[in-house]
């Protein structure tokens, strides 16, 4: 094959690559637009229905590094290629359950499949291109990331609305599937490292349990009594059972260093600091990615959107995050991956500390909404996966799929802390209003509202029939959900200036002249 050739190739496999991270993160943001349909359809209550959400979380999580791992040592291509198939093979399993059961199976099988995905295009980039070219391909993939997580609630609805069923939603990545095995077979080349070394069982089955243990201790933590849960016996047991295991990993890497096994995560990963300050920096990057779940519910009771066009401001930060996203990449290539998060997350503090203190108009919420996107945007794509596989050497593929599982953490944990935050900036607004406002009228509204429902409270409001006690009723409401979501910015503010702490304790490369 011809040089030409061989480069024509190359960029036909990462359009396949591309294809196959935009299938998988696109389920991700479709799947809440039918939530509400796929509950009504199993006739099982929010709650139940969340675990459709967190059993997928889960499969990602503990897959993810052990798919990681897998394609270093048996091939990249060969591991994408089961990947994808198992990944449609799940999607086909979701739409034809016929039970609530079966359709949590299914999911986590799905999420088995698509755990991988994105690690082993990641790490294609990192072992098949150029350095010069690797962030700008890495910014790319970021992007592709951010783009299909804003058009997938977007694409959930239209195809809700087109089909009325939500299997729709799972039955479209079978073609999808189809394509990218036909043409991957074709186009990828195959690229491993030549592993003598025997498979470390053990390592997998620590690490899996280990980040299993985590997650479920995540989940379990509750909004309304976030201190009372943590110290409950199913969220700190699992945490201390996690960190047993995780110790337990950590002594046997460590004795497997002069054994002749290939260790599911190398010692001299889990001692080397810029790793570690990496996955740091993920965990805290996760946090900020989360924020997409509150930006609706704030602008609907902080600014006074209707919840029809609340969506609709998504749209600043979306884009921005994309543009973030490329433009990051292409930075990590011409000043290298510290310089750019140094960038990104002052961007990302300055951002989030305007959300803070100066979004008080539709207007300036568009425009500080905008800023915070582009440094999150920065952060979310390339200089982190540059750091990791720096500190890698040839396991790029463990070293990326801990650093996303490190990043799904933070992106678990958040909106359970958002949401405390929130609930308990909006504890004052009750007692406010009926000091405020003492008709008999408004006495008997409050008394039979959701008290613990921030939607219930503003929906009640929007139904008081005088309009001046409307109005000041509204005034105080969106007073309170300005303090109430502040808080949320703040945190955001904080891991922003974290991250930056954070990347200027990052040694430096001596450059070679």
């Amino acid at each position: 094959m011809t040089q030409q050739a061989k480069k024509d190739t190359t960029k036909l496999a990462m359009m396949v690559l591309v294809l196959g991270v935009f299938m998988s993160a696109l389920d991700n943001g479709i799947i809440s637009a039918a939530l509400t349909t796929i509950n009504s359809s199993f006739n099982v209550s929010e709650v139940q229905g969340s675990w459709g959400i967190t059993l997928y979380t889960l499969g990602m999580a503990i897959s993810t590094p052990i798919i990681g791992k897998l394609a270093d040592r048996y091939g990249r291509k060969k591991l994408f290629m089961i990947e994808i198939s198992v990944f449609a093979l799940g999607s086909l399993l979701v739409a034809l359950s016929p039970t609530f059961t079966l359709f949590l199976a299914a999911r986590f099988i799905q999420a088995l499949g698509g755990g991988g995905i994105f690690i082993i295009a990641s790490s294609f980039v990192l072992t098949v291109f150029p350095k010069e070219k690797q962030g700008g391909l890495l910014g790319m993939l970021g992007a592709v990331n951010g783009i299909a997580s804003v058009v997938g609630p977007n694409v959930g609805s239209l195809v809700l609305n087109m089909t009325g069923k939500w299997h729709w939603l799972f039955l479209i990545n079978l073609p999808i599937a189809l394509i990218i095995i036909v043409t991957g077979l074709m186009w990828i080349p195959e690229t491993k490292i030549n592993v003598m070394k025997r498979t470390d069982y053990w390592g997998t089955v620590l690490l899996s349990l280990g980040i299993l243990s985590f997650m479920l201790a995540i989940t379990n933590l509750q909004q309304s009594d976030l201190l009372g849960s943590l110290l409950s016996a199913k969220v700190l047991g699992f945490l201390i059972l996690g960190i047993v295991l995780f110790v337990g990993l950590f002594l046997l890497e460590k004795a497997n260093e002069s054994k002749d096994v290939d260790a599911i995560l190398a010692y001299h990963l889990l001692t080397n600091r810029n790793f570690m300050l990496t996955l740091l920096m993920g965990v805290l990057t996760g946090t900020l990615i989360a924020i997409f779940v509150y930006i609706p519910s704030y602008v609907e009771h902080r600014l006074g959107v209707s919840a029809n066009q609340a969506g609709v401001y998504m749209s600043g930060i979306g884009l921005a995050s994309i543009v973030g996203a490329g433009s990051g990449g292409r930075f990590v290539d011409k000043k290298g991956a510290r310089q750019t998060i140094l960038i990104a997350s002052l961007i990302s503090f300055i951002g989030f500390g305007s959300l803070a203190f100066f979004s008080t108009s539709t207007t300036s919420f568009l425009i500080t909404s905008s800023v915070t996107g582009l440094g999150f945007g920065m952060l979310m794509g390339a200089p982190l996966s540059v750091l990791a596989s720096e500190a890698a050497g040839e396991e790029k593929g463990s070293a990326l799929g801990t650093l996303s599982v490190s990043r799904q953490v933070g992106l678990t944990i958040a909106p359970t802390l958002y949401a405390a935050l929130i609930q308990n900036g909006f504890e004052p607004l009750l007692p406010e209003i009926k000091q405020t406002v003492s008709s008999d009228y408004m006495t008997d509204k409050l008394g039979n509202l959701n008290t613990s429902s921030v939607e219930s409270i503003l929906l009640g409001i929007k139904d008081v029939p005088n309009s001046s006690e409307k109005s000041q009723m509204l005034d105080i409401f969106y007073n309170t959900a300005h303090t109430a979501y502040q808080h949320m910015f703040l945190m955001s503010t904080v891991a922003s200036a974290l991250i930056l702490v954070f990347a200027l304790l990052l040694k430096q490369k001596k450059k070679t002249s």
